[in-house]
């Protein structure tokens, strides 16, 4: 399957890993296309023809189509992501809309036993409890306006606040539809990593996130 600018620019900023997801992402869109629902795109890519000139040395207009939007309106994401420090304080919702990868699993003590017969095959398992669930969150950053001094440029703000988040030493709250539906409201940061973005108003980033609950562990006994 062939890639159009769109998905090269994603997988420009996401790295090589992206392509498979954007393949498969292309089947699923054509399929769902075909249904008469709208194609759900990654990035925000201005098609409007641009009116910036082509001779060497001139200089960029700002107030052309050299200029993006600062963000996508929450009412427009199809799961927006949001970070806040307190239950109900302040949320920042990311910019723009990131990939989310879930998984988790369970963990098993198991015993090998001798045993006898043809049916009493594999181990012994004895108890089992759910492992965290480890939250990958992969995206952009878009300053702007597209070339320029890096203070006019770069996606400071966003930057900032999002390395607020990042650092913070306690539990975060967090709010995602699916993560919800997992009954996942809390996150704990363990790493992050800013990559090497091709564009100077484009910075992609990759968070490695799992999720904490509260827990009463002293429990009260009546005598």
């Amino acid at each position: 399957m062939t890639l159009d600018n769109q998905d090269l620019l994603f997988a420009s900023l996401m790295g090589s890993r992206a392509v498979n997801l954007l393949q498969n992402t292309n089947i699923i869109n054509n399929d769902l296309a075909s249904k008469v629902l709208p194609v759900i795109p990654f990035v925000p890519v201005k098609n409007n023809p641009n009116n910036v000139s082509i001779k060497p040395g001139h200089a960029i207009n700002a107030e052309g189509n050299w200029t993006v939007n600062d963000g996508v309106e929450e009412q427009k994401q199809f799961f927006p992501l949001s970070f806040s420090f307190t239950e109900n304080g302040q949320r920042w919702l990311f910019p723009y809309e990131p990939m989310i990868n879930i998984s988790s699993g369970n963990n098993i003590i198991k015993r090998n036993v001798a045993k006898q017969g043809d049916k009493l095959i594999g181990t012994i398992k004895e108890r089992w409890n759910r492992k965290d669930f480890e939250i990958t969150v992969t995206g952009v950053l878009i300053g702007s306006i597209m070339q320029g001094k890096p203070e006019d440029c770069f996606p400071r703000e966003q930057f900032v606040k999002l390395f607020e988040f990042l650092k913070y030493a306690k539990e975060i709250h967090i709010s995602c539809h699916p993560l919800e539906l997992l009954g996942i409201n809390k996150i704990v940061v363990d790493d992050y990593s800013f990559p090497f973005t091709k564009g100077e108003n484009v910075q992609a980033y990759e968070l490695k996130l799992t999720s904490d609950y509260s827990y009463e562990l002293l429990i009260p006994e009546d005598f």
